[in-house]
């Protein structure tokens, strides 16, 4: 990125948050007009502004891995619409055309100033879908290659000129489970565009569109020389770490290697296992955000967060390895628990250069638990949640319990809205006490979370870290495993693996008890109590 000066630190600082702002105000829309649960509750999107070139500008404090993905998609949007124009809307969730996984649908649209014949800036969504087809409900399947795993739109107008396609918005409805809660999901996130288009707009008409897209590329620069000067401050070398996820059919390990030279930082992952004939491969967008957001952790808080960010930060993976897999590899996992532990493999190494910043392991799984079927009048219903755990504690603190960590940013879903939504009920909603792991500062504990079936339904998990447990750093003892327990209506319990996918019966209870975070630095004697 060329260098850029300004002569005012003062109105810099205004652009950054006037930029901030109006993701900030789409992220609220979105929120505020979604019908499901897991948008206008959880809060399981992003939102974010672009420049005509398709750099981040600024992006809303949402969903981590949306850092890398995001940027991906407003590409893959460039590459195959040249000839844009006021009111456009383009659609996509194909991860191998800047997606992530299917059920995150991103949206991308343009900003003109008035009386323009070109782009001065895109305004983009990415929010997920509760189902999007696929072999079970929820379209987190346990899948072997993309096609099993719901409908797969490449990039395509919507819209143009503001004029919806009716029958593509037909065709995208008839291909899921609960075509009228997607639908007020999708014009959700075209509100939430109309949102970010006026305000850039506006932007553009008090201030001269030059000057605002002048103060966008010097917030990039300021951002870049801002990260180049933290990253010169670590210690050049390199530092590797490995670990794995717990597949039974192959062997699934996650190397890297980070190399601090000067004022960058290169993230290898060569050594990483091939792609695995499951849905736990990650293409390259989902590593690099896993990357950018590490370091974005370890850097000030006061760097703004966009393209300039993250222009230190170099990422390599051998193609078709685990997390840069190739089509049609399936991977509607990859973005929710590989994601996990390439944060967790690549704290690991940074932990090596930077011991008094980096904290112990998280939970490391986000628990992935979709329940779909039909309620008794037929209608179909589609859920989807991740669940809290424990953060890792750190040098100076102990983790947080009952919490979302690192790649997910959501929110629990209130028991209150779930029960209003669907046909079951949560029995058991509490801390999971003493699983955070002991230490100098503890762990935080996981939750435990029970579900209770009024109906029939098809139920799916996907979790890890139920048979390796979280690391405590620094001398802290390791944060308890997950466990998933089955107690069916006729009295038999059954322990569960992390990952499976079984139909249920109303009256069936399944209870979900999440990990903890790793502690750290050697226990003081004698041992506080888990708070």
């Amino acid at each position: 990125m060329p260098a850029s000066t300004f002569s005012d630190p003062i109105t810099l600082e205004l652009y950054r948050h006037r930029f901030a702002g109006v993701a900030e105000e789409m992220g609220l829309t979105l929120q505020r007009t979604a019908y499901s649960p897991n948008i206008k509750e959880r809060l399981d999107f992003s939102c974010a502004v672009f420049d005509a070139a398709g750099r981040l500008i600024a992006q809303a404090a949402h969903i981590p891995v949306h850092l890398g993905a995001m940027p991906a998609s407003v590409a893959a949007a460039l590459r195959h619409v040249t000839d844009w124009a006021p009111g456009d809307l383009v659609v996509l969730n194909d991860p191998y055309e800047g997606g992530t996984h299917l059920p995150d649908i991103t949206m991308i649209s343009p900003v003109f100033e008035a009386g323009g014949d070109a782009p001065v800036f895109f305004v983009a969504s990415r929010a997920h879908h509760a189902d999007v087809g696929g072999m079970t409900p929820g379209s987190l399947p346990l899948s072997t290659e993309l096609f099993q795993e719901g409908i797969v739109i490449p990039p395509v107008r919507l819209a143009r000129a503001g004029t919806l396609d009716a029958d593509l918005l037909r065709f995208l409805l008839a291909n899921v489970r609960t075509p009228e809660e997607r639908r007020g999901d999708l014009a959700a996130q075209q509100a939430a565009h109309a949102v970010g288009e006026r305000r850039l707009a506006a932007l553009m008409a008090v201030h001269g569109a030059d000057e605002v897209r002048a103060y966008a590329g010097h917030l990039c620069a300021y951002s870049e020389r801002r990260m180049r000067a933290t990253i010169a401050d670590w210690p050049d070398g390199s530092y590797a770490c490995e670990d794995g996820l717990e597949l039974d059919e192959a062997e699934a390990t996650i190397r890297v290697v980070a190399h601090i030279e000067g004022e960058t930082i290169r993230f290898d992952f060569a050594g990483t296992s091939p792609a695995v004939p499951a849905s736990l491969n990650a293409v390259l967008s989902i590593t690099e955000s896993a990357c950018y957001y590490v370091v974005r952790c370890l850097a000030s808080d006061d760097i703004p967060v966009n393209a300039g960010c993250f222009a230190p930060v170099v990422v390599t993976a051998p193609a078709g390895c685990l997390v840069h897999a190739r089509r049609p590899a399936a991977v509607a996992g990859g973005n929710v628990e590989t994601s996990q532990r390439i944060v967790d493999v690549v704290l690991g190494a940074l932990a090596q250069a930077l011991p008094e910043r980096v904290p112990a392991a998280s939970q490391g799984t986000m628990n992935n638990l979709t329940i779909g079927g039909a309620w008794p009048d037929g209608t179909p219903f589609a859920y989807y949640e991740t669940i809290a755990g424990g953060m890792g504690a750190g040098p100076e603190a102990d983790g947080l319990s009952g919490v979302h960590v690192h790649m997910t940013n959501t929110r629990n879903t209130p028991v209150e809205a779930l029960e209003q939504s669907y046909p079951f009920r949560i029995t058991r909603y509490h801390l999971r006490p003493g699983s955070g792991g002991a230490g100098r500062h503890r762990g935080g504990d996981g939750v435990v979370r029970e579900y209770e079936l009024l109906v029939p339904a098809t139920v799916t998990m996907l979790s890890e870290r139920r048979r390796q447990a979280p690391r405590g750093l620094a001398g802290g003892a390791d944060g308890a495993r997950g466990r998933n327990v089955l107690l069916r209506a006729d009295g038999i319990e059954e322990v569960l693996p992390g990952t499976f996918s079984r139909r249920l019966q109303a009256g069936d209870r399944l209870r979900i008890e999440t990990p903890g975070g790793g502690g750290w630095g050697t226990p003081l004697s004698p041992q506080r109590p888990s708070q």
